[in-house]
């Protein structure tokens, strides 16, 4: 029996099918309309197929042009992708998408609900040059809901956590996490989870996919302790390595390891 050939998607055309004559900038104007994960099997135009056609529109569907981005206007005029705050641009933002804020400056950010899986970086060459503020009398800075990843940033606290993870895999890539020195340090956590392990019988989808917390390469100053875990998730895997002026951490918040 012939082996039947798929038939091609309109969106998965072959290198050099006419499409491939528009410019880079028509192109990425047309994958700025698509979801940046993948889609159901009944919506099939999404950014991530579309990453795999060829090595150009892999380029072009993960171009940073295409991500949303946080910055001071320097004038009176609206950019299409660019807002004034982080908490506008998560507003926005799909499910996927990843949020650009701009370095040089110090951003309030104060109780901001994230629901949804977004990838959030800092734009400088150092976390230190992207800051966010937690003010005093607010609980947390960032609140995870759903599986997300930061990088790059440097996230301060007054009085609370940096910090809360609720539900999600959340990922803290080369950060700085900072408690601002008070007397009530006994109240400051750079990292909180209250996340309940995995539950093998649960038809929640995000119950299957499990929560937890992984941390690399972060820097975490001040508070009484890097993490506190009020659900039942455990810190483990914990490494540090001692340069000259910080201290870098590696480990996770996760599901308890059953002894051997």
């Amino acid at each position: 029996m012939a082996k039947r050939l798929r038939e091609a998607a309109p969106w998965e055309e072959a290198p050099g099918s006419p499409v491939n004559g528009l410019d880079d900038g028509c192109l990425m104007h047309i994958f700025s309309f698509l979801s940046p994960i993948p889609a159901f099997h009944f919506e099939p135009a999404d950014r991530y197929n579309t990453a795999l056609v060829c090595h150009r529109w892999r380029f072009l569907a993960c171009h940073p042009r295409l991500w949303l981005r946080v910055e001071r206007p320097l004038r009176d005029v609206k950019e299409p992708g660019v807002y004034p705050n982080l908490e506008a641009a998560i507003s926005a933002a799909r499910p996927g998408d990843t949020i650009l804020i701009a370095a040089g400056g110090t951003y309030l950010a104060c109780n901001i609900q994230i629901k949804k899986p977004l990838c959030i970086i800092g734009g400088g060459e150092l976390p230190d040059d992207t800051v966010l503020t937690c003010s005093r009398g607010s609980d947390n800075a960032l609140e995870f809901l759903s599986t997300c990843k930061i990088a790059n940033l440097t996230i301060k606290a007054e009085l609370g956590c940096c910090l809360l993870h609720r539900s999600g895999k959340l990922t803290i890539q080369e950060c700085l996490l900072q408690c601002e020195p008070n007397p009530l340090d006994y109240l400051s956590f750079p990292i909180v989870s209250t996340a309940i392990e995995y539950n093998p019988l649960s038809s929640s989808l995000k119950e299957q996919q499990g929560h937890g917390v992984t941390v690399v390469r972060t820097r975490i100053e001040g508070g009484a302790k890097a993490v506190r875990t009020n659900g039942t998730l455990a810190l483990q895997r914990v490494r540090a390595i001692y340069a000259r002026r910080s201290v870098f951490f590696w480990f996770e918040v996760g599901e308890k390891l059953e002894p051997l």
